[in-house]
């Protein structure tokens, strides 16, 4: 920059249209096509310096502490008290030290969010602008052109001279209003944000979905859940069906609204599938896993705003049993299907019927694009099929060359999945072989047992002090009889952990592209997982298997630890784009609704379509406000009567909701394609949360036909 003690604030009558007040020119960031409203930060200030080391003195002299550089910026941000701010700025800009002093910002509403002015602005003029207009306005206002911004037509960027008019914020804003621009934005420095957090209490604990490091962390052991929220948080339309001992339907991280599809019960024959024997657990514990609810209470799972279909299952493995179970859930729309069991036999290979069970579901659900069905390897540091030289069972109950053979993880359309720590190594206890499709962390092995699932209780040697590795923190059954009486338990584990863990991956991979195949599914996992390497023998058998062969493939780690966020966005590169329309119908309501504050009624407001055709297209364009949008639910209603949930609760705190919901980006709304376009069409707003209240101000319906 060729430096400016400070941007002047007059005004320049040549420039056209002035309809933005003087006063607002100065807090409006034009930013995307929006305009977001700015606040001075109080007490804080940015320096950039003449010279290299040239600031080493100037707090002292200005009564300002100096706290931190701003990256690629070359500013430098102090703190001051806020009555004294002002005037140690004017004292900044008199000194030789300082080329430019400029306030910070942040924006309104959202307290915190640090927005640093750079010397640098972009502007986008109307395809007619010649190159000599565009360097009279140049002039005009100030502005040196840098370079033109690939792929967008006539537009440059620009760098701010010391004959600059206006600050960046005002300038931008005084270009907007003239008729030979079509967009102005300054370039700013804004803090980088970790991926979305939910507010949910419990959430640090869960290591497992994301974390910065810490005591028997590995950098890189999670699955990358937060970026992958970034993109989709789950979708309500995809069900996962969670098939265990049972889930205990009245923990409060399983309410919402459609959060529970078709729950059934196969051991007493009913459709309350709740605890009901003592040690009635495992299911709770998966179930969270894979979809607690984000409420803001309790924890949270992977694909939170994903539907559960909760299925207790008999505790047996028979051909009706199974036939049952897995015709249950394509019948009632399972997307996903977490099967954390296996049979107590170290060799079991599956039925005729048991295999054709698997293979329908994996074909035959989601109308033919197949159940996504995930099953745990298991937790006997054996192969899913192979052989091992077995010894020191006690009373020799296994001796010499054994054939083990999983049954359910060898089914070609099965995603079996492993166990490895928060470590990146493998859980000692974790099944392994040619057959597993990811691992997916877990804890590690507890001293004690290992064969739980074969009904032995012993191997040999056997661990006698827990090997590093943290727990699942995860949802448990109410009260004193679940793993713990706080309803939540932190030592969760196992394959049976990993297991709802991948499956809850794959429903956020199906929200973010419904129209993918099981197998799509399966391979995209396996395609975009970490290849984490674990060098070290397992410390019962001193087998080495943590490489990986040149096929990509770890017989401990399968293709690698699931990555959320890999996952997702390969699901986004592969989504198609619904049929083409050859026009639109498009209506609007421009009836202003007060929404009621936490009333499970909420507000309908209603747009009627006259012509008759099928919606190939859809698109719903909202304008909103509401003093918390977190609290809000927004459906579309069919004249057909389906219903979608278009925005679920995970706006947090913003205020303004004006966006357009589209197929693309919105998969729910796929469900309404090819629908009948006469009719009622409903939007219903819903607030579930006190305290809070907005108005419904418009909204318009395009259905491309």
């Amino acid at each position: 920059m060729t430096g400016a003690a400070s941007f002047p604030n007059h005004s320049q009558d040549n420039l056209q249209g002035s309809g933005m007040p003087e006063s607002s020119r100065g807090n409006i960031l034009q930013r995307g096509g929006e305009e977001l409203l700015l606040e001075k930060v109080a007490d804080r200030f940015v320096v950039r310096p003449a010279a290299e080391g040239s600031l080493s003195t100037l707090g002292q002299q200005i009564s300002a502490q100096m706290i931190e550089q701003v990256p690629r910026s070359n500013l430098t941000e102090f703190v001051v008290n806020p009555a004294q701010r002002d005037q140690a700025m004017q004292q900044a800009r008199q000194s030789p030290a300082v080329s430019f002093v400029s306030h910070v910002y942040e924006l309104k509403n959202a307290p915190g969010t640090r927005v640093y002015l750079t010397d640098q602005i972009t502007i986008q003029f109307a395809n007619q602008v010649t190159g000599d207009t565009i360097a009279a306005i140049a002039q005009e206002v100030g502005l040196e052109q840098m370079r033109a911004v690939t792929g967008i037509p006539n537009t440059f960027i620009f760098r701010i001279t010391t004959q600059a008019i206006e600050n960046p914020i005002k300038l931008t804003n005084r270009l907007m209003q003239r008729s030979d621009v079509l967009t102005a934005e300054p370039n700013i420095v804004v803090k980088a944000k970790s991926q979305y957090q939910p507010r949910d209490p419990l959430y640090p604990k869960q290591w497992h979905l994301n974390h910065n490091g810490g005591s028997q962390l590995a950098a890189g052991s999670h699955v990358f859940a937060e970026q992958a929220w970034d993109i989709t948080r789950g979708n309500r339309a995809v069900v996962v069906a969670v098939m265990d001992d049972s889930v205990d339907l009245n923990h409060p991280d399983f309410q919402g609204k459609g959060k529970i599809v078709a729950p059934r019960d196969f051991h007493d024959r009913d459709f309350l599938p709740l605890p009901g024997l003592p040690d009635d657990n495992h299911g709770t514990a998966c179930a969270g896993v894979a979809v607690a609810e984000e409420n803001g209470v309790g924890a949270v799972g992977v694909a939170p705003g994903c539907a559960l279909m909760p299925i207790r299952t008999s505790g047996y493995l028979e051909d009706d049993v199974i036939e049952e179970l897995f015709e249950w859930a394509i019948q009632k729309g399972a997307w996903v299907i977490s099967c954390s069991w296996g049979p107590a036999s170290i060799y079991f290979p599956l039925s005729l019927r048991q295999r054709a069970a698997l293979t329908h579901a994996a074909t035959a659900g989601r109308n033919g694009k197949g159940c996504v069905i995930v099953f745990a390897a298991g937790n006997s540091n054996r192969p899913t099929n192979g052989t091992v030289n077995e010894q020191g069972w006690p009373n020799n109950a296994l001796q010499g060359l054994t054939q083990w053979l999983g049954g359910f993880t060898v089914h070609p359309d099965v995603i079996t999945v492993s166990a490895c720590t928060s470590l990146s190594k493998k859980a000692a206890y974790s099944n392994w072989g040619a057959e597993v499709s990811v691992c997916a962390p877990s804890n590690n092995a507890p001293p004690g047992a290992w064969l739980e699932s074969t009904g032995f209780i012993a191997t040999a040697p056997q661990i006698t002090v827990p090997l590093p590795g943290l727990g699942i923190f995860t949802t448990d059954r109410l009260g004193s009889e679940g793993y713990d009486a706080s309803n939540f338990t932190s030592d969760f584990g196992g394959t049976s952990s990993a297991c709802p863990l991948v499956a809850g991956v794959a429903a956020l991979v199906l929200s973010a592209n419904p129209d993918l195949t099981a197998p799509q599914v399966k391979r995209i996992l396996q395609d975009s997982a970490d290849k984490i390497i674990d060098p070290n023998p397992d410390p019962q058998l001193g087998l080495r298997k943590g490489s990986y062969e040149s096929d990509g493939h770890s017989d401990w780690f399968g293709y690698g630890k699931v990555n959320a966020f890999k996952a997702v966005q390969a699901a986004q590169r592969m989504r198609q784009q619904p049929a083409a329309a050859v026009r639109q119908i498009s209506a609007q309501s421009n009836t202003a609704l007060a929404i009621p504050d936490d009333n499970p009624q909420g507000i309908t407001s209603t747009i009627q379509i006259s012509e008759a055709a099928a919606a190939r297209d859809i698109q719903v364009s909202i304008n909103l406000e509401h003093t918390y949008l977190g609290d809000i639910e927004i459906s579309l209603i069919a004249p057909s009567g389906k219903e979608v949930l278009l925005q679920s609760r995970n706006l947090g705190r913003k205020t303004n909701l004006q966006f357009t919901y589209v197929p693309q980006t919105t998969p729910s709304l796929k469900n309404l394609l090819n629908q009948p376009t006469q009719g009622r069409w409903q939007l219903r707003i819903v607030d579930r949360a006190p305290s809070d209240t907005g108005t419904l101000k418009s909204w318009q319906l395009t259905l491309g036909v």
